[in-house]
């Protein structure tokens, strides 16, 4: 056969072992490659390695490699090619069948039973009304391609090896710097955790509070990878139900007076986008104070206000004594980003950073110092200045397609703040087969009927308006009409 390709393939690093003495080298081999093959290790197409390197590897004669590499050409397993070597075959629909005959039974641990149970979220791609998707404009990729160059220029030794798990200390001072200006929280860097996002400070607080039993608020209708997290943690979830003020923290107080924890949306409502108001934020603080419990602020979509002063902080009213305050950066620049935080009050930022180390060691060191240079370049001011004004268009561009085309239909609540608005089905129809038949069309509406528990649920989409640019919209609802206005399937 050729001595193959001068570039690497896996199969120069899978871990071939030398022939045992006794048995054929020529079988040994061909056994070695085809159970290879058979694992996945080497993919149909890979390049196998050359018979001369390969025999020097094994410590065999070139021609024991060059019969067990015939022996496989015969079988279908390799294919030659001209000049270029030996590869895995292409069609090896007749040769090969890598399932177990019998698949092996699923003994998780009762954790893992209750992740089993919990149902997993939609995709949201990139289609039309998809949530909490952003835009970056041209100034803003220049000047994150400008971040980056610079710190790669700036690299240190400390950037390839282990750094602090609660993230780099610039950074941390960068965003409570940030954090205290444009909302009133109460920190310190040393408080501030860096993670992935705010479901993954969700699940740290999760770990780091609760165990198994313990009660939890949680509003009605919520975000449902809160509840699938608590779920899965073994959590005793209570739902609170929410009206045009938020959460309704005497109807908490009166079915779990005693609970651990109140994970809350109170700037942006999810889904409904209600703002929690002073009266009940002080309420709940109160209750948090005299139950010993602990509220989790999650502020995803803070920066993005359209009207009036930005809400004050929970975190801020209750000067960081019973409130984790929990942040992210995916939405307010990309969600590719993987940056979020989360203050802790004093008590518990050791812990919180201890339990970072053990979920994930720490935040990765390079796309914390293309951030942080963002960050203090000013280009991040900018931008969240930019795309508030952008946002705010769109919203406004959205709101209008919907009531001139689809008034008849749908009644939008336009929220003040945050990156989607509901829109309410007049007629009661089931939002969930409306959400079915749009993303058949390429729309992302979602129903938010499954996110009510033991509220009575009022039929809705969620429409997400920040990831499309407001001339966009009239052709997205002139689909959703479509859907909307088609008639009746048998």
């Amino acid at each position: 056969m050729g001595d193959g390709a001068d570039h690497l393939s896996w199969a120069d690093i899978y871990p071939w072992t030398a022939p045992e003495p006794g048995r054929p080298v020529i079988r040994q081999v061909y056994d070695q490659v085809r159970a290879a093959i058979h694992a996945g290790a080497l993919k149909p197409g890979g390049r196998l390695p050359s018979s001369r390197d390969f025999a020097r590897r094994l410590g065999v004669a070139r021609a024991s490699v060059v019969a067990a590499y015939d022996q496989l050409l015969a079988e279908g397993y390799a294919e030659g090619r001209q000049g270029s070597g030996t590869y895995v075959s292409r069609d090896l629909s007749g040769v090969l069948d890598v399932r177990p005959a019998v698949e092996p039974p699923l003994r998780p641990s009762s954790a893992g039973e209750r992740v089993q149970r919990v149902v997993p979220p939609l995709s949201e791609q990139a289609q039309t009304f998809s949530n909490g998707r952003t835009l970056m404009d041209a100034r803003a990729l220049d000047a994150w391609a400008a971040s980056t160059r610079r710190a790669l220029r700036n690299l240190s030794p400390e950037h390839f090896g282990y750094s602090d798990p609660a993230g780099e200390p610039r950074l941390r001072a960068a965003v409570a710097d940030y954090l205290r200006a444009a909302r009133g929280v109460n920190c310190e860097p040393d408080q501030v955790v860096i993670t992935t996002g705010a479901q993954h400070a969700v699940d740290l607080a999760v770990r780091l509070l609760l165990k198994p039993g313990d009660r939890v608020w949680l509003e009605d209708p919520g975000y449902a990878s809160t509840w699938s997290a608590l779920t899965a943690a073994g959590a005793d979830a209570v739902a609170v139900p929410v009206d045009r003020a938020g959460l309704v923290v005497q109807a908490g107080v009166a079915r779990a007076p005693d609970a651990r924890a109140a994970f809350v949306t109170p700037s942006h409502q999810y889904p409904l986008g209600v703002a929690l108001s002073m009266g009940r934020r002080l309420e709940l603080i109160a209750w948090a104070r005299q139950a010993e419990a602990w509220i989790l602020e999650d502020d995803y979509a803070s920066e993005f206000r359209y009207a009036g002063a930005p809400l004050a902080s929970l975190q801020g009213l209750d000067g960081g004594e019973r409130v984790i305050y929990v942040g992210t950066l995916n939405k307010a620049l990309f969600p590719g980003l993987r940056l979020g935080y989360l203050v802790a009050p004093r008590v518990l930022a050791e812990p919180f950073a201890e339990l970072r180390r053990l979920a994930d060691r720490q935040p990765p060191t390079i796309t914390q110092a293309i951030t942080l240079d963002f960050m203090e370049s000013g280009q991040f001011a900018a931008h969240i200045r930019r795309r508030r004004l952008a946002y705010k268009a769109q919203r406004d561009a959205l709101a209008e397609a919907l009531d001139r085309r689809l008034g008849h239909i749908l009644e939008p609540d336009v929220p003040d703040q945050g990156m989607h608005l509901i829109a309410y089905l007049r007629d009661g129809r089931s939002d969930v087969e409306v959400e079915a038949k749009a993303r058949a069309r390429g729309l992302v509406a979602r129903a938010i009927s499954p996110l009510f528990h033991d509220a009575a649920a009022r039929p809705g989409l969620m429409l997400g308006f920040t990831g499309f640019p407001a001339k966009a919209m009239d052709a997205g609802v002139a689909r959703l009409a479509a859907v909307l206005e088609a008639p009746p399937g048998p």
